[in-house]
């Protein structure tokens, strides 16, 4: 009898480790299809955020506004604008690059942002290495302009006279797209020009067009109205193409300083580590927003130049400008605090 019941016993023990087992395993299972059916999930299944460092009614985020609701159709989830102005653009794109790595945040760069910001500010709050791009949306090409009352109607005729006197351009800051690009211009031609820098685009464009100032890099579309109205005078394209906005005039180039260029440009961003197919998600995505014929027509309109391909265009672009605006920022010894 004891015999019997040891050996009971004993069967009752072995059945109790082989259901545990059993159950080990269909738990282990479980999680196993569940983590499966996680990996599996579509990107993206819920909204994404866009951060633009810039303040609403800006240039870049006028370019964001543009593209989002068809790029939200396209991923099938709402791409929300999130506006983080301030300091240049450098609080927004900070905010960027401490962002989980899920493809959930994306990061608009752009000229300040990416390309100068790094050579005039000793601290800055990222590094390119905290990013891994995801296309090169567009550029947008600039105009020299100056006071229609002056005697300049060329490039040639804006370094004579700088050789006589001293010529001034007006920027909307020190270490702005036009206050370099000016720079740059002076460098290449030789001309005799000083930099008076302004708190904003509007109160340099008021200098220029009073005659407190003589000339000013701009946006076509923003001085476009003023060229028509005979109140300033194009002299020059930035880019090595002429622009449809202003196509009767010549680039700077084609007048007589060869490769000249000057661009702001935009592109798209994510945090470091983001997988490589949710960045292939989303470039796919955004080429296809650029390729749509509506999105295109307001772009052409407010003077944005198509560029889209894959992301390592992004990269080689920003690391070309900035071999470009380091010279030039070395020159006139520039650092913002």
């Amino acid at each position: 009898m004891k015999g019997f019941l040891s050996a009971a016993s004993a069967n009752g023990a072995l059945l109790r480790v082989v259901v545990r087992r059993l159950m080990m395993a269909a738990i282990a299972g479980a999680l196993a299809l569940t983590a499966s059916a996680g990996a599996a999930r579509p990107y993206p299944d819920r909204p994404i955020r866009w951060i633009v460092p810039w303040p609403p009614g800006g240039g870049a985020d006028l370019l964001a506004r543009i593209l989002h609701a068809r790029l939200g159709e396209i991923l099938g989830q709402p791409v929300v604008i999130d506006n983080r102005g301030g300091a240049a653009g450098n609080i927004g794109a900070a905010a960027g690059a401490k962002a989980a790595p899920d493809g959930y945040t994306l990061t608009f760069a752009y000229s300040a942002t990416h390309s100068i910001n790094p050579l005039v500010f000793p601290k800055m709050p990222f590094a390119a290495e905290d990013f891994a791009p995801v296309i090169f949306l567009t550029l947008v090409p600039q105009v020299l302009v100056v006071n229609a009352k002056l005697p300049i109607h060329n490039v040639q005729e804006l370094v004579a006279l700088s050789k006589k006197r001293q010529v001034t351009y007006a920027s909307a800051a020190p270490g702005s797209l036009g206050h370099l690009g000016g720079e740059l211009f002076a460098s290449m031609t030789g001309a005799n020009m000083m930099h008076v820098p302004y708190r904003g685009g509007g109160p340099a464009l008021t200098a220029v067009l009073s005659g407190e100032i003589d000339a000013l890099v701009g946006v076509p579309v923003v001085l476009g109205p003023h060229i028509k109205a005979g109140k300033l005078r194009a002299i020059g394209i930035t880019t090595p193409k002429r622009t449809n906005v202003l196509s009767g005039v010549p680039t700077i180039a084609e007048s007589g300083v060869p490769n000249f260029d000057v661009s702001s440009w935009n592109g798209v961003l994510v945090p470091a580590g983001t997988p490589p197919e949710v960045i292939a998600r989303l470039n796919e995505a955004f080429n296809k927003t650029l390729a749509d014929p509506k999105v295109r027509a307001q772009l052409a309109e407010a003077g944005y130049e198509t560029v889209g391909g894959e992301p390592g265009k992004l990269s080689r672009f920003i690391e070309s400008e900035l071999a470009k605006w380091r010279p030039v920022v070395k020159k006139v010894n520039l650092h913002v605090e």
